[in-house]
């Protein structure tokens, strides 16, 4: 079957009876990771605006070879990779439907890294863990490295032992479930790249669905790798009440109890405590998501919702603060209006509907928006 989606056309395998689309039983093709690949694209745009010399693209994991197809279509040379030898004969034909000229290789994308490499641009998309291809992304790629994660259990703290092996880091489930996640696998993926005396930092990242994606740009610089491990450290974290503070460095120091209410704590990490997007390269992605791409709203609204974030290293469920104050839910606006008037730096979070950012505690939350109740 045929599928157009961002202004090209590719052929995707048919679904099985009662599956969903694009779940046949050769190559995969996901359907609802089309906001994944549209804010790629605005992203490849922004960023060859930003470094003009990027101008190489790897598509690690290319199965229909939709990425590679869009890249090219957006001005990068391209190249595509797969172990699957039903994936590159039709990558290769959606590219040359295109009128890309691309090459794609059946490969496994570490060996190809690691012979081929540098490129400009590298794009690990897997199911599961990109764990496996870090290492080599970073010996091998020049300026951007783009990681998907689909394994949101193990990175939330969900399932914790697996998160631990995968990540070198404590998760913990807790109500900024998806962000803990986010910021563990941003963890995992500077320290591997510090290993290679190379700062991995993030451009831009999200967590959407059932996964997280993150943008990271690399400088090839030691005493910038320094720099990059400085941003990590711990989150500890109260059941009971809420409180959460956070802990620079990769020796923890977890309190012997919660200072707000005395319960105990649950300490994460080591996490990535630093911003998880730059605001002006956010807002240069945003303007470069054009109106032929098919989630071009819910981009926009991702990425103006990103840009304006306010930095912290979690995020609050207005719901369960308010479930734990026995009041009902305000308007979200409302309420973040409030904490503002209030003094503090407040904002809406991309991670869902009731997710607030914002410096202030559990106690000056409560006081601030009390009129409200």
């Amino acid at each position: 079957m045929l599928v157009t989606e961002g202004g090209v056309e590719v052929e995707v395998p048919e679904a099985r009876d009662g599956a969903s689309e694009g779940s046949g039983d050769g190559v995969f093709f996901n359907p609802t990771q089309e906001l994944n690949r549209d804010v790629t694209v605005a992203v490849l745009r922004a960023y060859r605006e930003r470094d003009p010399r990027a101008t190489s693209y790897l598509d690690a994991m290319t199965a229909t070879g939709i990425r590679g197809v869009r890249a090219g279509v957006a001005g990068y040379d391209v190249t595509c990779a797969d172990v699957d030898g039903d994936a590159v004969d039709l990558a290769r034909r959606n590219l040359a439907r295109n009128d890309v000229d691309g090459r794609v290789e059946h490969r496994d994308v570490n060996a190809l890294m690691h012979d081929e490499g540098p490129f400009d641009v590298i794009d690990i998309d897997p199911f599961g863990t990109p764990m496996p291809f870090a290492d080599s992304a970073f010996s091998a790629g020049r300026d951007l490295v783009c990681v998907t994660a689909t394994d949101t259990a193990p990175l939330c703290g969900a399932h914790r032992n697996s998160g631990v092996r995968k990540y070198s880091a404590v998760p913990q489930n807790t109500e900024y479930h998806s962000e803990m996640g986010l910021r563990v696998l941003v963890s995992a993926l500077v320290r591997t790249a510090a290993r290679y005396d190379v700062a991995a930092v993030p451009i831009l990242s999200h967590v959407t669905r059932h996964y997280a994606r993150t943008y990271l740009e690399l400088d090839h610089r030691a005493t910038s790798a320094d720099a990059a491990i400085e941003e990590l450290g711990y989150v500890h974290h109260c059941d009971d009440c809420l409180h959460r503070s956070s802990e620079s460095g990769l020796v923890a120091h977890p309190p012997a109890e919660c200072p707000a209410c005395g319960s105990a704590i649950r300490t994460a990490g080591p996490i990535w405590l630093g911003p998880i997007r730059d605001a002006d390269f956010t807002r240069a992605v945003r303007e470069r998501v054009t109106d032929d791409m098919g989630e071009a709203k819910r981009a926009r609204k991702l990425l103006e919702t990103l840009e304006a974030e306010v930095e912290t290293p979690t995020h609050y469920d207005q719901h369960r603060l308010c479930k734990q104050w026995g009041v009902p839910a305000p308007g979200m606006d409302e309420f973040v209006e409030s904490l503002e008037e209030a003094g503090h730096d407040a904002s809406r979070a991309h991670y869902h509907g009731t997710a607030l950012k914002t410096p202030a505690t559990v106690a000056e939350i409560r006081a601030a928006t009390d009129d409200l109740f």
